[in-house]
């Protein structure tokens, strides 16, 4: 039986014509070669070789060894690589070319496909902050008195974005001994130093910048779409205890800033536009400058799955989010700040209004107090040698889906 070309994919596969997600790869015969490559079912198109086989006018942004040019090229230049992508994977008139430039996705080491510039984390989920504030602060209001005013957010550290694959050391600092974990502001609590104690994942989605503005110019809501050049899935771990301790009075610092797992495939927006829906319904107007009530469907329908050690724990649906990202774009530059090519900002914990519809152990055990009960045993938060997988898919074209490439790290022990 002849052997089936890979560019004959089955019926349905997530990852065929209407996706076609931009990563970088290293080939094993080239390990220290870095490339540009597009996921297409179980194989990876070698867009660089492709593009000077066919004397491509995109050769010079394709063969670089990261995203960072395409993605500073701007929209007209995404769209048309994109059209000529799907040309030399459909037409059979490029097969005898294209066919020897595909690498079997096992073969091939991943690599971050962009150099990140700047990277701002959201807290989006109203369920999520709504269920964040009660646990963290019992008796008091659950939302701030800003949260339904503005997306609020903080500023992470770009140098701790680690492809997916990357192991996960669990961090130390400063947190109180487990006793007083439950009063974090008393009048004289004595802090510890170690290993965090409440390790967390948090299952978000990461938007990337491409196409740069320029400061004092903010980007409005419709100014989305020629900024950003894709979608990614995105771990930001949390260490809860030190989290808790140091949050007040300027937030996250240590206890966000230690890594976080960003996808290996950077999703296109264009192939999302079967996906976008409305945002879910907001009780409080918001400022002009956010007022998306007359702008095109801001929302996308994301059905995330977050898998513990292979167990399936929870399904986050990213429909359900209060502010959406267009919305954290134009309040990301509103102050006059700039983008950069490679500015990362994420959506913050996913998280819906069920039970099984929480991104996060904090949520799912309620900080702790309800252990997640697993075939492998009780977790409230991650021990040494968990492994946890986010995967996705959105509705696409004609029935089809839309696969994105999963987030997926393991927890190993703080380093001596």
């Amino acid at each position: 039986m002849p052997q089936r070309s890979p560019l004959d994919l089955p019926e349905g596969d997530p990852f065929g014509p209407h996706n076609l997600p931009y990563g970088v790869f290293t080939a094993p015969h080239a390990p220290h070669l870095r490339k540009i490559g597009v996921r297409y079912g179980n194989h990876v198109l070698d867009v660089g070789a492709a593009a000077a086989a066919t004397a491509s006018p995109h050769a010079e942004p394709l063969g670089a060894d990261t995203l960072n040019p395409l993605m500073a090229a701007g929209r007209p230049v995404w769209q048309a690589v994109r059209a000529e992508v799907l040309d030399w994977l459909t037409d059979p008139a490029h097969r005898s070319t294209i066919e020897p430039l595909m690498h079997p996705l096992p073969t091939v080491a991943l690599h971050l496909p962009f150099e990140v510039a700047d990277y701002a984390d959201f807290y989006a989920s109203e369920h999520h902050a709504t269920n964040t504030g009660r646990i963290f602060r019992p008796g008091g209001e659950a939302l701030t008195p800003n949260w339904k005013h503005m997306p609020i957010g903080y500023h992470g550290r770009a140098g701790t974005i680690l492809v997916s694959g990357t192991p996960i050391v669990r961090p130390q600092g400063q947190h109180l001994p487990p006793a007083d974990t439950s009063a974090p502001h008393a009048s004289s609590p004595t802090p510890v130093f170690g290993p965090s104690l409440r390790l967390d994942f948090e299952a978000e989605v990461a938007f990337v910048v491409g196409a740069p503005s320029t400061v004092n110019t903010p980007v409005p809501l419709s100014g989305f779409h020629d900024h950003v050049f894709g979608v990614c899935l995105l771990n930001d771990w949390s260490a809860r205890d030190i989290q808790a301790w140091e949050y007040r009075p300027l937030g996250p610092f240590l206890g966000k800033s230690f890594a976080t797992s960003l996808a290996a495939w950077v999703t296109p927006l264009d192939a999302l536009a079967a996906a976008r829906t409305g945002p879910t319904a907001r009780d409080v107007p918001p400022l002009p400058y956010l007022d998306d009530s007359a702008a095109e469907p801001g929302g996308l329908d994301l059905r995330l799955e977050v898998a513990l050690n292979g167990h399936t724990i929870s399904r986050p649906p990213f429909s359900a989010m209060y502010w959406t990202a267009a919305q954290q774009l134009a309040h990301l530059t509103v102050n006059g700040a700039s983008l950069r090519t490679g500015d990362l900002f994420a959506s913050g914990t996913v998280s819906g209004p069920r039970p099984d519809e929480l991104g996060c152990l904090l949520e799912l055990t309620w900080g702790g107090r309800d252990p997640l009960r697993l075939p492998d045993g009780a977790r409230t938060f991650l021990e040494d040698g968990d492994e946890v997988t986010v995967t996705a898919w959105a509705p696409g074209p004609q029935g089809t889906r839309i696969g994105l490439g999963e987030v997926t790290g393991q927890v190993v022990p703080a380093t001596p």
